[in-house]
C-alpha cells in the first residue's frame, strides 16, 4: 500500500477500495440510501511506522463528494497510541469504550472517557490513544482537502512526557525564576550588539543555572529577529565566556540537544503552521502577507518549524528572548506588542512581563523596559 492510501486509512480513515467495493459503494455519491452491514468491511492492524502497540481499524465510509469525511472505529489496545500527527481539515473523535489518553503539542496529556467527543481543528498536532491500564475504541471522522487527511510526524516518547513547550495554557508562577531573570539582559544585550553587557550577562546566565546549550540557544534563535550579523558576534563572544570561565575551573553544564528530529517537508510547513497559529492566536493572514507571501512560508516553515520544534528550550524562554530582544530595537514596537500577546498566551504572566521590565531597568537598559513596559499595557488595555 503506498503511503497516500496508508494516511488516508489509518487516522480515521479512508478504507481500503476493495473493503468500500464490497460493502457495496465507493466513494462516488448514490441517489439512493445504503446500508452497508456491521462486519462487511475488513478490519485491518496499524502498522509499525504510525502508531505504538497494537492498534485495529475498522472502516466505515470514505470521502465523497456530498460529504467530505471519512469515518472509521480505531480500537487500542492497553497503551497502544498513534504518532504525533496532524489533520488539514480537522477531525472529530468520539470514545466509544474504554479510557484514553490524548495530548496537543506543547499541552499535558488528557484522559478521555466514552461519549467524550475531541474537536481536533485543522494543523493542530497530536496524538491519541489508550491508557496504560485500559483499552480504547473512538469513532474518528476526518475530514479531506485535495484527498488528504492526514500528516504524519514523529512517535511520541515512551514515557510520553509533556514536551518542553508544554506550558501554553497558564503561567505556573507570577515570578520569574532566576534563569528566567537572567535571559532577559542576555537578549537585549544581544539585539543592541553590546558585547561588554552581553558578556556580563551571559556570566550571570551561566551563573544563574542556564545550561551552554540554552543560552546558545537563545542566540541562535534571535537571529530571526536581530539578524545574523548579530546573532553570530553574540555566539563568539559566548565562546569567549565559557572558554575563559573553563580557564578559570568553572564547569558549566552543557545541556542537551533537542530530544527529536524535526519533520522536514510538508510536513515542517504543518507543525510550523500550527505553531504559529497557537502563538498567535489565531491563523496569521493580511495584506502584508498577500502581498509578500514567501514572508509567511519562511516564518511557518523555518522560525515556527525549524527553530521552535527544538526542545531544548522551552516556549517561554524562547518568548522572554525575544521581548527582551524587540524592546531593545527602536522601531520593532508592533512585533514587539505582538510577542507580549505570545507571551501571555504560552504562560509567561503579566507579572512576569512586569518583572521582566523591571529587569532591563536594572541592567542599564531603561529605553528598553519603557518600550517593553508600554506594549504590554497597551496589550492588557484592550477590550
Amino acid at each position: 500500500m503506498n503511503k497516500t492510501l496508508l494516511g488516508l486509512a489509518m487516522c480515521a480513515a479512508t478504507p481500503f477500495a476493495s473493503a468500500a467495493e464490497v460493502a457495496g459503494g465507493g466513494s462516488e455519491p448514490s441517489s439512493a440510501q445504503q446500508i452497508r452491514r456491521a462486519g462487511s468491511q475488513a478490519s485491518f492492524v496499524g502498522p509499525e511506522d504510525y502508531f505504538s502497540g497494537r492498534v485495529r481499524v475498522d472502516p466505515l465510509f470514505t470521502d465523497t463528494g456530498e460529504i467530505n469525511a471519512s469515518g472509521a472505529y480505531v480500537t487500542f489496545e492497553s497503551g497502544a497510541r498513534s504518532a504525533w500527527h496532524t489533520h488539514p481539515a480537522g477531525q472529530r473523535l468520539v470514545v466509544i469504550s474504554g479510557v484514553g489518553q490524548t495530548q496537543e503539542w506543547g499541552k499535558p496529556v488528557q484522559e478521555i472517557h466514552p461519549g467524550d467527543v475531541i474537536v481536533c481543528p485543522p494543523g493542530v498536532k497530536h496524538w491519541h490513544g489508550a491508557a496504560p491500564n485500559s483499552t480504547m475504541t473512538h469513532l474518528a471522522v476526518t475530514g479531506s482537502v485535495d484527498g488528504k487527511n492526514v500528516e504524519w510526524l514523529e512517535k511520541v516518547a515512551e514515557d510520553r512526557p509533556v514536551p518542553p513547550t508544554a506550558p501554553i495554557e497558564a503561567a505556573v508562577s507570577e515570578v520569574l525564576s532566576a534563569r528566567q531573570q537572567a535571559i532577559v539582559p542576555i537578549g537585549a544585550a544581544m539585539a543592541s550588539s553590546n558585547m561588554p553587557r552581553l558578556n556580563s550577562a551571559l556570566n550571570e546566565g551561566l551563573e544563574a543555572g542556564l545550561t551552554v546549550s540554552e543560552a546558545k540557544e537563545i542566540l541562535v534563535q534571535l537571529y530571526a529577529y536581530a539578524g545574523f550579523p548579530r546573532s553570530l558576534n553574540a555566539l563568539g563572544e559566548l565562546m569567549k565566556v565559557v572558554e575563559a570561565r573553563k580557564q578559570r575551573g568553572i564547569h558549566d553544564e552543557p545541556g542537551g540537544e533537542p530530544g527529536h528530529a524535526v519533520a522536514t517537508g510538508d510536513a515542517l510547513l504543518a507543525v510550523g503552521k500550527a505553531n504559529q497559529t497557537r502563538i498567535a492566536g489565531a491563523p496569521v493572514q493580511g495584506p502584508l502577507f498577500d502581498f509578500a507571501p514567501v514572508i509567511n512560508q519562511f516564518l511557518q516553515t523555518h522560525l515556527f518549524g525549524d527553530i521552535f520544534e527544538r526542545d531544548n528550550l522551552d516556549w517561554q524562554s524562547r518568548e522572554l528572548a525575544t521581548v527582551s530582544a524587540l524592546a531593545a530595537m527602536p522601531g520593532a514596537e508592533s512585533q514587539l506588542r505582538s510577542h507580549v500577546a505570545a507571551s501571555l498566551r504560552v504562560g509567561v504572566s503579566a507579572a512576569q512581563l512586569r518583572q521582566l521590565t523591571q529587569v532591563l531597568t536594572r541592567h542599564g537598559e531603561v529605553e528598553a523596559a519603557g518600550r517593553a513596559s508600554e506594549a504590554l499595557e497597551k496589550h492588557l488595555a484592550q477590550p
